[in-house]
């Protein structure tokens, strides 16, 4: 009886491996999308670099990738990469995923005039002694997405800098004016209480 059984049990066990994967295991089956199309964020490698494939473009950016965007000029950015102190797990200082982007402001004929001198004024922290903008992108543990970063990076900096300035309303203006009223109003009113609690706590020497 315990051979049969073994039998039967070696049997069931034989015939389940030569089932297909899904037979095998119909929980994944079910997690697994079978039509429709697959979701990709923006920060995917076909929509990046669509010309590229392979494994090697699992970290680092391959050296033939052509970009799909080809808005800002790479050619006119200073790009190197570093080791990351971000996100990493067993590749944490041991690759060079944190990307860094730099370019002249003053000489950066793609952007605006007017543009530039107002990123000049609102980035100036940015910007060391030679003029040099220089973004850096280290949120994730893979080269191209945190390049993909510092791109976009430019790109927000550029339409923020070009939105024109718009005149407030009358009623916004008001609204403005009574907002700042009562935040004096407050400020003094807890300056009064303060000065108040410290001169409870004079001690009469008479």
């Amino acid at each position: 009886m315990a051979a049969a059984a073994s039998l039967r049990w070696g049997l069931k066990r034989a015939g389940a491996w030569l089932l297909p994967w899904s037979a095998r295991c119909p929980r994944r089956a079910l997690h697994k999308q079978t039509d429709g199309p697959e979701f990709q964020s923006i920060y995917s490698l076909d929509k990046l670099y669509p010309e590229s494939r392979g494994s090697d473009t699992a970290w680092r950016l391959p050296d033939d990738a052509k970009q799909a965007n080809n808005d800002i000029p790479l050619d006119r950015l200073t790009i190197s990469y570093c080791r990351s102190s971000g996100p990493g797990g067993q590749n944490v200082n041991k690759v060079n995923s944190k990307a860094e982007v730099r370019f002249h402001l003053a000489t950066a004929e793609w952007i605006a005039e007017p543009v530039r001198q107002k990123i000049a004024i609102t980035h100036r922290n940015k910007i060391n002694k030679s003029g040099e903008l220089i973004l850096t992108s280290e949120c994730s543990r893979y080269q191209f997405r945190n390049l993909a970063d510092c791109l976009q990076k430019i790109r927000d900096m550029i339409a923020k800098a070009s939105q024109t300035a718009t005149e407030p309303s009358k009623e916004d203006a008001l609204l403005h004016r009574l907002r700042i009223e009562n935040m004096n109003r407050e400020r003094l009113r807890k300056k009064r209480i303060n000065s108040a609690i410290k001169t409870g706590r004079r001690v009469d020497m008479d």
